[in-house]
């Protein structure tokens, strides 16, 4: 299991690519819609639909695409959606309008949505005894690329010009498209054996399904950081509003140093079951903590926000590692691609729906929201081993059924 960097061999030329990309993926998060809104001077309404018009278009493409990794082989299938990422986002620049702007959208998300599902086969097939803990590894590396990604498009966002928006576009093309150029160091991955049954197996997985909708509920929790605290931090504390990017940073730092360390103990998939429980109990602590900032004087409110965040990702801390382990631990060898592709349904789903919820209840509402919001979490997290269980049970008629056939 890599420690700080793989020994030479796929892990690393896994990491590299992973590395280069989220640096790509770093300038677009934290530009790319003032890119639209600033430099392109598209109405940030339309930027929002045509945002969520894109994730809805994703969702699907994940099952498929994993699909074809599992059948036709994972790294070329990777590689080909990298490409498409690459040329998509090019195509930002000339995007001038709604329609275009829609298209290139659709295509560069849907083909990142696509990539997520077709890597998995390779994270599988090389990371070792335990593929969780290199793909726990692998988020570690992921949050290290977009905080470098996210310093280098400060740079486009101070100063504030078509040109400076432009290059940062450039950069993020350029980033996908050497992921994809360093792949060519990876050793192919032979398609998986023809299982006889129905082509869409994940999909009638009932027990899995489950599953994937608990975790799509769980992970709402990963736009808590992202939109609701930094808007309740605003409108609603007297806590200095560079806390907005102190927070971030200081669950971007727990993440990068604990995440690998956080998924060795949940090495089965009834530790995962025990992780969501775990991370549902934390978000519950952490949810019903910002409340009491409203009213406090400054130094109270930075002090409790700045412990809500920490409480709050370490919640994501097991959160994150509950799902790598179901997800890989209960998804058959020969269809890893397509049943990683169905999980990331959940994620997909709280992606688009997750801010407007949050805001709808933390912010519209108020404090009674986050309480809300706090349960909603702690439930999911207190079901989650059920639905382990039941998707264990249901896995060994099966394997057995596939080892007669």
């Amino acid at each position: 299991m890599p420690h700080l960097v793989p020994e030479a061999g796929p892990q690393r030329v896994l990491a590299a690519s992973n590395f280069v990309y989220t640096l790509g993926s770093g300038l677009y998060l934290t530009a790319g819609v003032l890119y639209f809104t600033e430099g392109v001077h598209l109405p940030a309404s339309q930027v929002g639909l045509g945002l969520g018009i894109a994730g809805i278009v994703s969702l699907a493409l994940g099952i498929a695409v994993g699909h074809l990794a599992d059948r036709h082989g994972a790294r070329g299938v990777y590689t080909v959606t990298l490409v498409v990422q690459a040329l998509a986002t090019a195509g930002f620049v000339l995007a001038d309008s709604f329609w275009p702007f829609l298209l290139a959208v659709c295509a560069a998300t849907g083909a990142k949505a696509a990539g997520l599902a077709a890597r998995s086969p390779l994270i599988r097939h090389y990371g070792g005894d335990r593929p969780q803990e290199f793909r726990a590894y692998l988020r570690a590396v992921t949050n290290v690329g977009v905080s470098f990604g996210a310093l280098l498009a400060g740079w486009a966002v101070q100063a504030d010009t078509l040109m400076a928006y432009r290059l940062l576009v450039a950069g993020n093309a350029l980033a996908f498209a050497a992921s994809a150029a360093i792949l060519i160091c990876l050793p192919p991955v032979a398609p998986g054996p023809v299982v006889r049954g129905p082509r869409w197996i994940a999909l009638r997985d009932h027990p899995y399904l489950l599953l994937t909708a608990l975790d799509g509920i769980m992970a709402v929790q990963f736009k808590v950081l992202t939109v609701a605290i930094p808007l309740w931090l605003v409108g609603f504390t007297a806590a200095p509003r560079w806390l907005v990017s102190g927070t971030m940073l200081i669950s971007t730092v727990m993440v990068v140093a604990l995440q690998v360390r956080a998924s060795r103990g949940v090495d089965s998939p009834a530790a995962g079951g025990g992780a969501y429980r775990r991370a549902g109990g934390a978000f519950l602590v952490s949810c019903s903590l910002i409340p009491l900032s409203a009213g406090s004087p400054a130094w109270g409110a930075a002090t409790l926000l700045v412990i809500t965040v920490v409480i709050h990702t370490i919640g994501e801390l097991w959160h994150s590692a509950a799902g790598f382990e179901v997800s890989f631990a209960l998804a058959p060898e020969h269809a890893t691609g397509q049943y990683l592709g169905v999980f990331g349904l959940g994620a997909g789903l709280a992606e688009g729906l997750g801010p407007a919820l949050l805001i709808a209840l933390c912010i519209t509402w108020g404090r009674p929201g986050w309480y809300v919001v706090g349960g909603l979490f702690a439930l999911t997290g207190l079901a989650a081993p059920f639905a382990v269980r039941r998707a264990q049970r249901d896995r060994r008629p099966a394997e057995s059924r596939t080892a007669a056939g």
